[in-house]
């Protein structure tokens, strides 16, 4: 009988490899779940940290609107003394005074409009702009004179707007300019021009190349946190897909064990499947203690889904993201939104395009779908608390404190808006439900 003492030998040999694989993976278990609690501990932490921050005034609530020419038209206002002069009669041809302010002001205003947008304040027409104003500045200011040399610091204001580049030299020609031309006109007293025109278009530069900066590295700052809870969700994934790919590796082995086994001798095909069912409860109390807090859709991955989905439908996709990262409930929720819009516009728009849009601010989120399709709404859903459609989605947010709207857009087509609170924990009234009307439900 030395073949079946070889054979259990074999058997308790391989029994011990399997038991031990299983403690370093429920080692590897231990740990990830460590991990876990740490990293809802740090995020609890900094929620309370930015909350005491922002009831202290510490914090920004919003960034707000970003720059635009309207920042720099009330600056305008400096040429009311030529404008006044004109009407008064106290400028020599005012047709000609006239035409000049009117050709200022519309190269002023046309190159402090491009000068906020990147593209456009690299064009050329941008720079021949630009030369214009300042060839139109110094004729008004040598033709004049008095409050028309005024015009000097507004030609450096615009100069600071589209050139933030090269500083020193941009700055020190416009103000070596500008103090020629009115040294010429009122004397030394023109040097005050010359330091005004100077100053104007440095701080006008610096200003402005500061926020914008600030706006970038808010943007990448919220990119980056944004790609860290990504990257931690798919850690995790990974060590759950090692967990279930080695458990049911051991249930395969001890399956084909337990079937060779029971024809020879059925107690130790039962002794296998004992086994099995141990090993199958084990994993599956530590696939639940391991992705406890991690159950929620991830936002992301719906939107993959509804590039896929309206690129395989014929619609052209177009998403935008921006904001910090939200909670898991909140994310579940708008992934959900995403979900029945696009199914919608699948099924019922026949649309060409479809844009989807999520914004955030430190409060709230907002989620818009937009498509150019017929405009028809979606498939009704039944009435009550329930469902997956518009309508449970509506009473779903409603009670996580946000709201959903759904309807024909005015310029054509379908858009549903979700708003929501970031961190998606906000209590909302309850919801009555009678009874008598309410359809039942499994």
């Amino acid at each position: 009988m030395s073949w079946m003492r070889k054979v259990s030998q074999g058997w308790d040999a391989r029994r011990s490899a399997v038991r031990a694989a299983l403690e370093r993976q429920r080692a590897g278990v231990l740990e990830a779940r460590e991990l876990q609690r740490c990293y809802q501990e740090n995020k609890t932490r900094l929620k309370a940290e930015r909350r005491a921050a922002r009831k202290a005034g510490k914090l920004l609530e919003t960034p707000g609107p970003p720059p635009s020419g309207f920042t720099l038209l009330p600056w305008l206002l400096m040429g009311m003394g030529a404008f006044s002069n004109i009407f008064q009669g106290k400028t020599p041809n005012p047709w000609i005074g006239g035409l000049g302010l009117l050709a200022f002001n519309s190269f002023y205003i046309y190159v402090t409009f491009r000068a906020f947008s990147k593209e456009k304040r690299k064009a050329l027409s941008t720079r021949v702009a630009l030369g214009l104003l300042a060839v139109v500045t110094c004729g008004l200011a040598i033709g004049y004179g008095g409050t028309w040399l005024l015009f000097f610091p507004l030609l450096g204001l615009a100069t600071g707007a589209l050139l933030r580049g090269h500083l020193r030299a941009y700055g020190t020609t416009v103000a070596v300019l500008a103090g020629v031309v009115s040294c010429y006109r009122d004397g030394w007293n023109g040097l005050n021009i010359a330091y005004a025109t100077w100053i104007s278009t440095m701080v006008t530069a610096v200003v402005l190349s500061l926020s914008e900066a600030v706006r970038e590295l808010r943007a990448a700052r919220e990119e980056l946190a944004r790609r860290a809870v990504e990257e931690e969700r798919l850690r995790f994934s990974r060590d759950l897909h090692d967990l279930l790919g080695h458990t049911l590796s051991v249930i395969v082995v001890k399956s084909e064990a337990a079937r060779r086994l029971a024809p020879r001798d059925m107690e130790a095909a039962l002794a296998q499947v004992t086994d099995i069912e141990s090993v199958g409860r084990q994993a599956l109390t530590e696939i639940r203690e391991a992705v406890t807090g991690y159950r929620e859709g991830s936002l992301a991955t719906e939107l993959d889904r509804a590039r896929s989905a309206l690129t395989a439908a014929g619609i052209e996709p177009r998403v935008r993201r921006s904001g910090s990262p939200l909670a898991p409930q909140a994310e579940a929720l708008l992934g959900w939104v995403v979900r029945e819009a696009v199914t919608n516009a699948v099924r019922h728009s026949g649309a060409a395009h479809c844009r989807i849009t999520i914004e955030g601010t430190p409060e709230r989120v907002r989620l818009t779908v937009v498509d150019d399709g017929a405009g028809a709404p979606a498939q009704p859903a039944p009435e009550g608390v329930g469902g997956t459609g518009l309508q449970g989605l509506t009473e779903r947010l409603a009670a996580a404190g946000g709201s959903l709207r759904a309807g024909p857009s005015p310029r054509g087509g379908f858009t549903v808006t979700a708003e929501l609170p970031v961190d998606g924990e906000r209590p909302a009234e309850p919801v009555e439900v009678s009874l008598s009307t309410a359809p039942r439900t499994t």
